[in-house]
């Protein structure tokens, strides 16, 4: 089974209902899409900034886990997300994960989110915190 359909089957539920569809998924990079929901959006018919950094830390973290060994675990120890540009309901968000990072004990991804324009709406910069099984 081709890794983006692997992540896909087995996204977590807050992923699901945000509607993140993986695109493409490497050791090196995570691509999705999300289609801007009423759920989604605040009361100007954009985006709210908490589903973008739901969107961006689900990715990020995605990207860690396809680079853990067995018996590794990661949680996000911090986030920062510039707001760009608006992005209204019914729209389609496309965004990119890259690593920046890749160490023993944390790794760092930052996601890119652009209109189906190319109008960047979001710049995102996460630390994934490695973990070890006890």
């Amino acid at each position: 089974m081709p890794l983006k359909d692997a992540l896909q089957r087995n996204l977590p539920p807050i992923a699901r209902w945000l509607g993140i569809e993986i695109t493409d998924a490497s050791n090196d990079r995570i691509a999705a899409e999300v289609v801007v929901r009423e759920e989604h959006a605040i009361e100007t018919g954009t985006i709210h900034g908490g589903a973008i950094m739901a969107i961006a830390d689900t990715l990020g973290a995605l990207g860690t886990i396809v680079n853990l060994r067995k018996d590794q675990w990661t949680t996000t120890l911090e986030s920062k997300t510039n707001f760009l540009g608006p992005s209204p309901v019914g729209t389609t968000i496309l965004c990119e994960s890259l690593p920046l990072h890749r160490g023993r004990r944390t790794q760092i991804w930052q996601t890119t989110m652009r209109n189906e324009a190319g109008k960047l709406i979001a710049q995102i910069t996460q630390t994934q915190m490695v973990l070890e099984r006890s």
